[in-house]
């Protein structure tokens, strides 16, 4: 399990390598739904996600060993580009798993720092597959983003700046893929204000972690539907899954049509810049109804890295919420 000291010791630690990214009102989001509604904004992270937060706090405590062994990640993308940005600066080699079909807008920045970059597997299952294999041949290090205690500390301190900059947040919105973020975040909110509801937000095409509460059954693989949210596909992690019932009240499961509306209102609306992923909060308070009415609601936008072709369909396509 992972400790709130190992969460401030990863704040310590990485502090001069990340931004610390703004928290701001949703004037819209709050209209909606009868709460005081703030955005975390990830997106405007380095590399536009939450990911380089806990590969930056792993990479820092690689032993020289394990330094000139290097790294070995699987990704949909976002984690991919942290572990390449992070092998770049600390000067050690890097591989990344990605599967086919994963946005280019993703893939780029991956090559951009230099990790050698692998198109393989169908899904995410796959390609995390290939990388375990590509670790256990080599001896490079195996970064896994929802199961390394080090990474999900990293992660993790996105939960302090909530707290510090929103001290009467009474519920926290976090997108879940395999667990690795809401882990870290709940374990420091909740450390600080045990009161807080942690709430973990699924795309209907791949409710992994809804599925393994529900079964008591560890998905390390997980059959995904297609879908727009493909930061968000595939099995879980068992850091997440050994840690969901301490760490989560409940996992929504919102509509691929809710998370196309969310993404084109953030932006319409407040400006941001959200991925399907990143908008699942939002997504999920579009269709909440009073059940936040009177409460203080972080809304975790955990990446920005969306295909410009597909923002510009969303906007588009878009109902809108009047003038």
């Amino acid at each position: 399990m992972v400790t709130l000291k190992q969460v401030m010791q990863a704040r310590d630690r990485i502090s001069r390598g990340i931004v610390r990214t703004p928290v701001i009102p949703s004037n819209f989001l709050s209209d909606v739904t009868g709460a005081r509604v703030f955005l975390k904004l990830e997106c405007l992270q380095r590399l536009n996600s939450f990911k380089i937060r806990g590969a930056l706090n792993r990479g820092m405590l690689m032993t020289p060993e394990e330094r000139a062994r290097g790294l070995v990640a699987a990704s949909s993308g976002n984690h991919g580009a942290a572990v390449s940005y992070v092998a770049n600066l600390l000067g050690v080699p890097a591989n990344v798993y990605v599967p086919r079909g994963t946005p280019e807008v993703k893939t780029d920045k991956i090559k951009r720092y230099g990790a050698a970059l692998h198109v393989e597997g169908n899904g995410y299952d796959e390609a995390y597959s290939l990388a375990v294999l590509h670790s256990k041949r080599t001896g490079k290090v195996f970064l896994d983003p929802a199961s390394d205690e080090v990474a999900v500390a990293g992660h993790g301190t996105i939960g302090l700046e909530l707290i510090e900059d929103i001290p009467a947040v009474d519920a926290v919105l976090v997108p879940v893929g395999g667990g690795g973020l809401i882990t870290g975040i709940s374990t420091a909110v909740r450390a600080i204000r045990s009161s807080v509801n942690v709430v973990g937000v699924q795309t209907e095409a791949c409710p992994a972690m809804a599925a393994a509460l529900s079964d008591n059954v560890f998905y390390e693989e997980f059959p995904s539907e297609e879908s727009i949210c493909d930061a968000v596909t595939g099995g879980i992690g068992r850091l997440g899954y050994e840690s969901a019932r301490q760490c989560i009240d409940y996992i929504a499961v919102v509509s691929e049509d809710k998370v196309k509306e969310a993404v084109s209102e953030l932006l319409r609306r407040d400006k941001v810049v959200a991925e399907p992923s990143g908008a699942l909060g939002a997504a999920y308070l579009l269709g909440s109804g009073d059940r936040f009415r009177g409460m203080t609601v972080a809304v975790v936008i955990s990446g920005g890295n969306i295909e410009f072709e597909l923002l510009r369909e969303l906007m588009g396509a878009s109902p809108g919420y009047g003038p």
